[in-house]
C-alpha cells in the first residue's frame, strides 16, 4: 500500500515541480447523476416553457365551456384573456416562490434529497393539470401551473449546485452543461408532443400535462441509488453534530496521510462512518480509490473559511470579499432573462406567416428552433472546457446584439421585399444558437463556481430570485413595449446584450480548471482584498494541524475538485 502511494506521488515530483492531477475521465456514476438529475429537473423546466403553446386555443375553449356551465353565459374576451395570462405568467411566480425556499430545503434535505422531494411537486402539478378538464375546473390548471413553477424554481438552483459539487474541476463545465442541454431538450420535446398528430388536439391536450409525471417518476426511481454531494457531506452535514466536528476532521486528515497502522486503528473508531460515506462518494464520482487530494482540498477550503455554517443572504451581501462575485451573478442572471430570447417567440409564428408558409406547416417549421437550441447547447457542452466560460458568454451576448440589430432591420422592411421574412427567420435561428452557445447555460455553472461552500446556497437563492423576477418582468412588460415600439422593441435587447458583454469582458476572470478557492483568489484585487489572504488562512490551517499533533506526510497535493 505504501509502495503504491510512493509510486503515485513520484511522477508528480520531478526537479521540484508539482504536476497537476491525472486527466479526469467520465465515470458511470457521474454521468448517471448528471443525466437523471437533469431529466427530472431541467427537462421539466424546458418542457413547461413550450408545452402551453400548442394547446392554447383548446384551453381557452375549455375556459369558455366551463364558464357557460357555471354562469349560463359565454365568457367575455377580456376575461378569457385575463385567465389565460394568469395561467401562463403564474409559472414565473411559482418559480420565484420555489427559489426563495432553496436555502432552507438544501440545509434540511441536502442537494440530492431536495431534488428527490421536489418531484412531489411535479407529480401533484401533473395530476392537477391533466385532470382539470375532467373536473371542469380551470382553477386546477392555474394552481397546477403555479406548483410546477415552484418545482422549476427549486430545481434551477439545486441541480446546478449539485452538479458543480460532484464534478472534478477538469470537467465541471461540461457536466454543468447537462442542465442547459436538458432545458433545450425539454423545449424541443414539448414542441414535438404538441404536434396535431400526437397530443396537439382538442381531445388530447390534457395528455401534454400528464406527461410531466414521467420524468419525475424516472428520477425518483434512479436518483436514490446515486451518491449525495461529497462536499455537502463533509462541509455542511457535520454542523448538525458539532460535538463530533473536530473528531471527524482530524480522522479524515489521519486517514488520508498517515501509515497503515493508524488506518487500521481509525477503522475501529465509533466515528468512522462519518468519514467513509464522503470518501465513498468521492470514489464513486471519480472512479478511483485514491481520493486523498480531493479530501485535502475540501478540508483546506472548509477550514480556511471563517464559518462552517451556511451563510444567510444578508451575510452574503455584507461580505466584502464576495462583493463582485455577487454583482457578477446578478448581472449575468439578469441578462440571461432580459436578453430577449423569450420575446422572440412572440414573433416567430407571424414571421412564418409573412414568409408564405401555410398555417398547418408552421408547427413543424417551429421544430427547427428547438432543434437548433438543443444542438447549440450540446456543442457548448463539448467545447466549454477548451474555450472557457468567459469567451462563451462574451461571444454569445455579442452575437445576440448583432443578430437582434439585423432582425430589427429585416422586420422593418419585411413588407417591402418578399424574401425579407426568410432573412428574419435566419436571424431568429442564429439568435437562438448564440444564446445556447453560452448565455443559455454558463450562468448556472458560473453561479456555482464563484462562491465557496458556505455561501453557495445564498448565492443560488439570490440568482434564482433575480432570474424569476426578470422572467416575470419580460412576460409582463414586453407586450406593452412591443405595442409602443413595434419592430424597434428589439433594440432594447441589443442594449442589454451589449452591456452584458462589456461587463463580462471587464470584470469576469476565467474559471475553467480552477478550484473554488483559486476562483475566489482571482477576485481579490477587484474586491480590494490582499492576494495573500487565502495563503495566510492556509498557513493557519497547517499551524493548527501541527498544534494538534497530527503526524502527516510532507508534500503538496493537487485536487481534482
Amino acid at each position: 500500500m505504501e509502495e503504491k502511494t510512493e509510486q503515485e506521488e513520484a511522477p508528480r515530483k520531478d526537479n521540484g515541480d508539482v504536476k497537476g492531477p491525472p486527466k479526469q475521465r467520465l465515470t458511470v456514476c457521474l454521468i448517471s447523476a448528471a443525466f437523471f438529475g437533469s431529466v427530472g429537473s431541467s427537462f421539466l423546466y424546458g418542457y413547461n416553457l413550450s408545452v402551453v403553446n400548442a394547446p392554447a386555443r383548446y384551453i381557452k375553449t375549455f375556459y369558455n365551456k366551463t364558464w357557460i356551465d357555471r354562469y349560463n353565459e359565454p365568457i367575455g374576451d377580456g376575461t378569457v384573456t385575463l385567465l389565460w395570462s394568469i395561467t401562463v405568467s403564474i409559472f414565473a411566480i411559482g418559480g420565484l416562490v420555489g427559489a426563495l425556499t432553496v436555502s432552507f430545503l438544501i440545509k434540511v434535505l441536502g442537494r440530492k434529497g431536495t431534488l428527490l422531494a421536489n418531484n412531489a411537486l411535479a407529480l401533484i402539478a401533473a395530476l392537477l393539470l391533466a385532470l382539470g378538464e375532467t373536473a371542469g375546473s380551470f382553477e386546477m390548471l392555474i394552481i397546477g401551473r403555479f406548483i410546477i413553477g415552484m418545482d422549476s424554481g427549486v430545481s434551477l438552483s439545486v441541480l446546478p449546485m449539485y452538479l458543480g459539487e460532484i464534478s472534478p474541476r477538469q470537467i465541471r463545465g461540461s457536466i454543468g452543461q447537462f442542465h442547459a442541454i436538458f432545458i433545450c431538450l425539454g423545449v424541443f420535446i414539448g414542441q414535438v408532443l404538441g404536434l396535431p398528430e400526437i397530443f396537439g388536439q382538442e381531445s388530447r391536450w390534457n395528455f401534454l400535462f400528464g406527461f410531466l409525471a414521467l420524468p419525475a417518476l424516472l428520477q425518483l426511481c434512479v436518483l436514490p441509488f446515486l451518491p449525495e454531494s461529497p462536499r455537502f457531506l463533509l462541509m455542511e452535514r457535520r454542523d448538525e453534530a458539532r460535538a463530533e466536528k473536530v473528531v471527524v476532521v482530524s480522522h479524515v486528515h489521519d486517514e488520508i496521510r498517515c501509515d497503515q497502522t493508524d488506518r487500521m486503528r481509525l477503522s475501529t473508531s465509533s466515528h468512522h462512518h462519518n468519514i467513509t460515506t464522503p470518501i465513498k462518494t468521492f470514489q464513486a464520482f471519480l472512479g478511483r480509490s485514491d481520493v486523498s487530494r480531493e479530501l485535502e482540498e475540501v478540508h483546506a477550503e472548509s477550514r480556511a473559511q471563517n464559518t462552517q455554517r451556511t451563510a444567510s443572504v444578508l451575510e452574503l451581501f455584507r461580505k466584502r470579499s464576495l462583493r463582485w462575485q455577487l454583482i457578477t451573478v446578478i448581472v449575468v442572471m439578469s441578462c440571461y432573462q432580459l436578453c430577449g430570447l423569450n420575446a422572440i417567440w412572440y414573433y416567430t409564428n407571424g414571421i412564418f406567416q409573412e414568409a408564405g408558409f401555410q398555417q398547418s406547416l408552421i408547427p413543424y417549421i417551429t421544430l427547427s428552433t428547438g432543434g437548433i437550441e438543443t444542438l447549440a447547447a450540446i456543442i457548448s457542452g463539448l467545447v466549454i472546457e477548451k474555450v472557457g466560460r468567459r469567451p462563451l458568454l462574451i461571444f454569445g451576448f455579442s452575437a445576440m446584439a448583432v443578430f437582434f440589430s439585423l432582425l430589427t432591420v429585416f422586420l422593418h422592411y419585411q413588407d417591402r421585399f418578399p424574401w425579407m421574412p426568410y432573412l428574419s427567420f435566419t436571424s431568429i435561428l442564429l439568435l437562438i444558437a448564440s444564446f445556447c452557445s453560452g448565455p443559455g447555460g454558463v450562468p448556472f455553472v458560473l453561479t456555482g463556481e464563484l462562491f465557496e461552500q458556505s455561501y453557495r446556497p445564498a448565492a443560488f437563492m439570490i440568482a434564482g430570485t433575480v432570474n424569476w423576477l426578470s422572467n416575470f418582468a419580460v412576460g409582463l412588460l414586453f407586450p406593452f413595449i412591443q405595442e409602443a415600439l413595434q419592430t424597434f422593441a428589439f433594440l432594447l435587447f441589443v442594449v442589454v446584450c451589449a452591456v452584458g458583454a462589456v461587463y463580462l469582458l471587464v470584470v469576469l476572470p476565467e474559471t475553467k480548471n480552477k478550484t473554488f478557492m483559486e476562483i475566489s483568489q482571482s477576485f481579490s484585487k477587484i474586491n480590494g482584498i490582499p492576494d495573500q489572504t487565502h495563503e495566510r488562512e492556509m498557513t493557519n490551517v497547517l499551524d493548527t494541524d501541527a498544534a494538534n499533533g497530527l503526524k502527516c506526510a510532507d508534500g503538496e497535493m493537487e485536487s481534482s475538485f
